[in-house]
């Protein structure tokens, strides 16, 4: 049985699951506002639920409430199931807790905290002093509802954006051969996965190197209709010397989907300002160290509302955000080939960091977890939670 926090009964769990369900239909659409889920349940029959399912539309609380009206239900005296605590502020919506209030909902049951300044605590708050029930979740259900929005609790609570790193590696652990070509290391249901990813996140980021090997356009393309992207992710050039090339698949398409270049200040000013005029916005960021700049990259990035990153390449940059300690998740794709020929020897192995001196070191993560992917096996690992 699942543990629940008092006030709570393992009959919750099942709504909460469903819940969550649900907030999964706002993935990719709805940031930076987190995802959420939300179903009313009268005598343990749903009467309503919603999610919130697009930037400005409504909230999931009273998307669920509006669709129990429209079912011909009551609201009043039923339980709302919540993934996140109810908002108690304006914003693009009214807030969710005088909604609740008003249409004389008698308890709520929330699935995990809202950390951000403006909520952390709020909601709840009002509607106890309203006089509802509030319970907030434990277990499995919980955990849950605080994984489905990493992204936006890390940038709630640190100002940049949850950081997940992609690669593909052959059995040996190479990323390139000995040449430099990667192409294509995975097959063709992992790269259709890594579009539906970019489809699901605010920015894709890569170093010059990548791109003056590759030519990358990195935007979301052939991926299924329910999960189209509304809105291209931004991309995002790690270049300290501004050397993206003008005629580069990147800069022509400035029209299609945004363009960041990251560049240090040592960088040309000519050369910055003709990205500039071409449609990119260079940033500019100070630091001693690689990792001292990507650190302070992802956190223009976050101010500029970006609150999550598919790190797609290379090696030199995964390491210095890895040194830096910003590298939330990493997810792998081991590809059934062997690129040096005899294993250890031969080929671009990864190069993430500067490593630990003894295993006991090591960072070890949170959770793992691998699946079949087409002829190729998808490792994912969780380096640390928000």
């Amino acid at each position: 049985m699942t543990a629940m926090a008092p006030g709570a009964t393992a009959q919750d769990a099942a709504h909460l699951r469903r819940a969550l369900e649900l907030a999964e239909g706002g993935r990719g659409r709805v940031s930076p506002n987190p995802l959420v889920g939300a179903v009313l349940v009268r005598d343990g029959e749903m009467i309503g639920e919603g999610f919130h399912a697009e930037l400005g539309g409504l909230h999931a609380e009273t998307a669920a409430i509006a669709d129990c009206r429209e079912r011909g239900e009551d609201p009043a005296g039923a339980t709302l199931y919540a993934t996140l605590e109810p908002c108690a502020h304006s914003g693009r919506q009214p807030p969710c807790a005088e909604a609740i209030l008003a249409a004389g909902i008698a308890r709520v049951v929330i699935g995990c905290d809202d950390p951000s300044e403006k909520a952390a605590g709020r909601g709840p708050g009002m509607l106890r002093d309203g006089g509802v029930e509030v319970a907030f979740a434990d277990g499995a259900e919980a955990t849950a509802a605080r994984l489905l929005i990493q992204d936006f609790r890390k940038r709630a609570r640190t100002g940049r954006p949850l950081v997940v790193f992609k690669a593909a590696l052959s059995l040996d652990g190479r990323m390139a051969t000995a040449e430099g070509d990667s192409k294509w290391i995975s097959g063709p249901d992992s790269r259709a996965l890594v579009h539906a990813w970019r489809a699901q996140m605010d920015a894709v980021a890569v170093g010059i190197g990548t791109v003056l090997a590759d030519d990358p356009l990195l935007t979301a393309r052939d991926v299924e209709p329910a999960a189209a992207p509304t809105r291209q992710p931004a991309r995002v050039v790690f270049d300290s010397e501004a050397r993206l090339p003008l005629g580069s698949k990147l800069v022509a398409t400035v029209d299609q989907a945004p363009l960041l270049v990251i560049a240090a200040a040592s960088a040309v000013p000519a050369q910055t300002a003709a990205l500039t005029e071409a449609g990119a916005e260079v940033i500019v960021v100070a630091g001693e160290t690689q990792q001292d700049r990507a650190a302070a990259a992802l956190a223009e990035l976050g101010r500029r509302g970006i609150q999550s990153v598919l790190l797609e390449g290379g090696p030199t940059l995964a390491g210095a955000l890895l040194a830096a300690g910003e590298v939330d998740e990493l997810r792998f794709f081991l590809a059934p080939i062997i690129i040096g020929g005899v294993i250890g020897s031969g080929g671009r192995s990864p190069d993430f960091a500067q490593g630990t001196a003894q295993i006991s070191e090591a960072q070890r993560a949170l959770s793992f977890d691998a699946r079949r992917v087409g002829a190729d096996l998808l490792i994912d690992a969780r380096l640390r939670e928000w």
